[in-house]
């Protein structure tokens, strides 16, 4: 594997990321992010899966498996900004 199916990977975040913001614009509850950000991940997982020779997994379940958990990942980059940001505080 080199430098560009680790880069799907982080693609995968940064496209969920940025769904997820578009989702928080809209008037659904926020409490259904990584639901959203998860679908999309798993989704754009087996799309990479398909379409690059390169991907990081080597059949379909472990690149939906890897596409949920960058999409998670998605989240996760959200609540670190979100505390470093408050200070830790609420």
């Amino acid at each position: 594997m080199d430098i560009l199916g680790l880069t799907s990977v982080a693609s995968i975040t940064v496209i969920c990321y940025l769904a997820a913001q578009a989702v928080k614009a809209t008037s659904l509850n926020n409490k259904w992010l990584p639901v959203i950000c998860g679908a999309l991940g798993g989704a754009l997982g087996a799309l990479g899966r398909a379409v690059m020779a390169d991907f990081p997994a080597s059949d379909i379940l472990t690149a939906i498996a890897v596409g949920i958990i960058s999409g998670l990942a998605a989240t996760g980059v959200n609540q670190i900004y979100k505390q470093l940001k408050s200070g830790g505080t609420k």
